[in-house]
């Protein structure tokens, strides 16, 4: 410890000299005048290194209003599944879509044997029409035709198809062209 220097009670150096401590003051008051005002709140902050704004106090950004976040949200991209079922939903397609898989899924709905020899035509106002490739077997498809309705409504849902129409096999057209003679058309012709 110099001889200008007593201790004080904190055990710290004090100058012993009041002019010294008056100079310190001053200069230590002169440096902060000269240094730019602290940045409030509000206000541009100071410049840091080559211009760049100081990293220490910088606002927090919200992010906008549109932003969704890192959670699932009505704007991310969705499923195509599940964006066609809503589309069928929108529409009412749903019902058409499920009698329209049936000729798809035939077999597996009315048995393979069935299948085999009769096939879906036409489905209109819950009427579902079937073509049999001979008529033995549209007779026995009308014989079946409880049970296959009971498969049909199990499939597509109740209510679906209310009647089973059954046709036998069509015969040739002897019609060609639009224009036609009344009378009893074409005679010996089997025999």
């Amino acid at each position: 410890m110099s001889p200008e220097e007593s201790p004080d009670s904190s055990g710290a150096s004090a100058p012993a000299n009041p002019d010294q401590t008056d100079l310190s003051s001053q200069l230590l008051a002169d440096m902060r005048a000269a240094q730019p005002v602290a940045r409030q709140p509000g206000q541009p902050g100071r410049a840091g290194r080559a211009g760049r704004p100081s990293n220490r106090r910088r606002a927090k950004r919200r992010p906008p209003a549109d932003y969704s976040g890192p959670g699932p949200d009505d704007r991310d991209p969705q499923p195509v599944g599940s964006a066609v079922d809503e589309l069928v939903g929108e529409r009412g397609w749903r019902q058409a879509l499920a009698v329209g898989g049936v000729e798809g899924r035939w077999a597996q709905i009315v048995g393979a044997e069935v299948a085999a020899h009769c096939l879906p035509e036409e489905f209109e106002a819950g009427r579902l029409t079937v073509r049999a490739d001979s008529t033995a077997w549209a007779t026995q498809v009308r014989m079946l035709a409880p049970t296959l309705l009971a498969r049909l409504n199990d499939d597509l849902g109740a209510g679906t198809v209310t009647h089973l129409q059954v046709l036998a096999p069509q015969g040739p057209s002897w019609r060609k062209g639009k224009l036609r003679v009344k009378g009893r058309g074409p005679r010996d012709t089997y025999g």
